[in-house]
């Protein structure tokens, strides 16, 4: 009695647990950015995207799930020969996007297995049309051949390749060194070259201010120069008008040429000593202005009287100081005068004549022309060389 009714009790549970089961396997519920494949029987039933979906329990399965969102994979470095003969480990990293799960699904076994060879073979034939040098500065254009070929290729897959990059391309060592030792000599060359182009700009620079320097010099030196013309013509000048303004004759203007005379002769680099030809003359001058006339003339009279010396101060303006000055002057006698001239021409005459000859040639002498009293000197100075 008690066993007939525990039975259906017992097939009442089960039945119940049958029923969960069946529910939970009839009701799927879909993330978002993913897809499921549903099979019945063993066929294509449908794609359900993102929500809640109710499945025919024991008939209807999921297939697979697909992710729809964009994957990134990276791939081991793969070894490729340029053409260059050198072979250089390449790792690269793919982005791709399913698009179509079914197609995903269906027309491809292992998607991610094809595109990492794909990639593979894809690079070595893009490489190995390249050498080094280009393969290691022509990665743009690596990148751009790759993602045209897998995006063609997985297209018929359901799968999009968004972007293909290079993660680094990795020569041998040898090939390392030989580049670290070029890029080292460019650096170098550089260096040089632009320590060159310093030094030459600073030469430029530094010609260019030894330039202006010596413009500016020039230009001082040239005003200067200017400047003392200018005031050695000025005191001439002043000079000249103070002597006319004292009304100096030619008796004093003879006396104190025969006064410069030994000045003129007592120059250490005296190569040659000018002679006036009228000396005998300036000596009558000088007489004459000491004596009243020549000492062979009619101011001595043969007769030994001496006048006395003065100085004509009647066309000169009594105003001025040279004139009170020529006032109170007092002149030599005129032996005196004529002693010392002599001596003062003997003097010169004897060191002009050791500094141009040697002592062992006799010097050539000069007949002085003798000139009246009254006569102006001649206008020109014959020079007498030795």
């Amino acid at each position: 009695m008690n066993e007939l009714a525990v039975f259906p009790l017992v097939v009442l549970i089960l039945l119940l647990l049958f029923v969960i089961v069946a529910i939970i396997k009839a009701v799927r519920i879909v993330p978002q950015s993913y897809a499921i494949i549903v099979e019945r029987l063993g066929k294509f039933q449908a794609e359900y995207g993102a929500g809640m979906h109710f499945l025919v329990p024991f008939i209807d399965r999921v297939r697979t799930t697909v992710d729809l969102r964009e994957q990134v994979v990276s791939f081991p470095p793969q070894p490729v020969i340029t053409s260059d003969n050198l072979v250089v480990s390449i790792d690269s990293v793919i982005y791709y996007q399913v698009t179509d799960p079914k197609r995903a699904t269906y027309e491809i076994s292992n998607y991610l297995q094809a595109i990492e060879q794909l990639t593979v073979t894809t690079l070595r034939n893009v490489i190995g049309a390249m050498d080094l040098e280009q393969t290691l500065t022509s990665r743009d254009q690596i990148n751009g051949q790759l993602r045209g070929v897998l995006d063609q290729a997985t297209g018929r897959w359901g799968i999009r390749v968004s972007n293909v990059e290079l993660k680094s391309i990795d020569p041998p060592a040898s090939i390392q060194g030989a580049m670290e030792q070029q890029m080292r000599a460019e650096r170098d060359r550089r260096a040089a070259i632009l320590t060159a182009e310093g030094v030459k700009q600073s030469q430029i620079l530094t010609a260019e201010g030894d330039k202006q320097s010596a413009i500016l010099r020039a230009e001082g030196q040239a005003q200067s120069a200017i400047l003392k013309a200018q005031g050695e013509s000025r005191a001439i000048l002043q000079v000249f008008d103070a002597i006319h303004r004292g009304n100096a004759d030619s008796k004093l203007l003879a006396y104190q040429y025969l006064q410069t005379l030994p000045k003129i002769a007592n120059g250490t680099s005296s190569k040659m000593w000018i002679v006036p030809t009228e000396f005998t003359a300036a000596l009558d001058g000088i007489a004459g202005a000491l004596g009243g006339g020549s000492p062979t003339g009619p101011g001595t009279g043969g007769s030994g009287d001496e006048e006395r010396v003065g100085v004509d101060l009647s066309g000169m303006d009594s105003g001025l100081d040279i004139a009170s000055d020529l006032a109170q002057t007092h002149l030599q006698a005129p032996e005196e005068a004529l002693a010392q001239a002599r001596g003062e021409v003997e003097t010169a005459t004897q060191v002009a004549d050791g500094s141009v000859t040697s002592g062992s040639q006799s010097a050539e002498t000069t007949t002085l022309p003798t000139r009246r009293p009254g006569q102006e000197p001649p206008a020109s100075i014959p020079p007498v060389g030795y």
